[in-house]
């Protein structure tokens, strides 16, 4: 049998088996068209999705930046689903080749920083950023997506009160202290801030049936499940703790110096656009925001994010 009959067999048994008729498919090609790579990539569309609120130029470049992070935020999300949905039991090197790919992309979001850092002028971005209120990357749901569905849900519990909350504390209440509602509530009142309010009408309900899911599905509870001799194996603990330390340090810091860059003049600290009090809510000396707690030693448990 020829490599062509073969294809033709094949394709024959694929619309078969899904109840198609294989002759209308196969005429369908007569009369379509080739793809393109503009067409693929949706070029035009991906290149008319920026607009700027201002006329300053640098406005583009932070429009940019944030829209290319979003897009590696859901390639992390894409790899991190396939660990968590894979039926039986996840096979060390189908996790450690997914741990890298993520680890990678952000690694990429680490490096590549300095683009925002170091490439607007200050004058421009102190002008344009007053057009965004109350709008704040605070607000990026799928950065959130990706700590509920990297670690289990206590480890984003705001560092007071976590020892409050345990496996048994209904989700709804352990939402209200995750480390990221400091940004935008009050606890001594309980009264939530415009942006904290209208990221929840956004997202909240969505929030709440991810991390339920994932608080069992996480990369550190598949980890957990491992053989014994494989959570051992020095290279992969290497990887879990470069993926803890790059998003929880190094990404975390690269914002902060970022925001501290064009927000700190002449030794005033300006408001973030949401209102937040962004320089204890990013610092991660503040909350401890770790992953896979058990893979450091008390003293880097007890030293994180002090010595950056």
């Amino acid at each position: 049998m020829s490599s062509n009959s073969k294809i033709i067999n094949q394709l024959q048994e694929k619309y078969q088996a899904l109840g198609q008729d294989f002759d209308t498919h196969l005429e369908g090609l007569l009369h379509s068209k080739l793809i393109t790579y503009w067409d693929y990539i949706k070029t035009d569309s991906l290149l008319n999705l920026q607009t700027q609120r201002t006329n300053l130029p640098d406005e583009m470049v932070f429009i940019m930046y944030h829209q290319i992070n979003e897009l590696l935020f859901k390639m992390v999300l894409w790899e991190i689903d396939q660990v968590a949905k894979k039926e039986g039991s996840v096979e060390t090197s189908f996790f450690a080749e997914k741990l890298k790919r993520i680890s990678r992309y952000f690694d990429m979001l680490t490096t590549s920083f300095s683009i925002m850092g170091e490439g607007m002028e200050i004058e421009q971005y102190n002008k344009f950023r007053t057009t965004l209120t109350p709008a704040s990357g605070f607000q990026s749901a799928q950065y959130r997506l990706i700590e509920f569905a990297s670690t289990e849900t206590i480890n984003l519990i705001d560092n007071r009160f976590r020892a409050t909350i345990d496996r048994n504390t209904p989700f709804e209440h352990a939402y209200e202290h995750l480390y990221w509602q400091a940004a935008g509530k009050d606890y001594k009142t309980g009264k939530k801030s415009y942006l904290l309010t209208i990221f929840e009408e956004r997202y909240k309900a969505d929030f709440l049936r991810f991390a339920e899911f994932y608080n069992t599905h996480n990369l550190w509870t598949k980890f957990k499940s491992l053989p014994e001799e494989v959570k051992q194996d020095k290279d992969l603990i290497a990887a879990m703790r470069h993926y803890d330390y790059t998003v929880n340090i190094k990404w975390v810091m690269a914002h902060y110096n970022t925001a501290n860059h064009y927000l700190n003049i002449n030794g005033q600290t300006a408001e973030a656009t949401g209102g937040s009090e962004w320089t204890k809510y990013m610092h991660p000396k503040y909350q401890k925001r770790i992953f896979f707690p058990d893979l450091w030693t008390e003293k880097e448990l007890e030293d994180w994010g002090k010595d950056v």
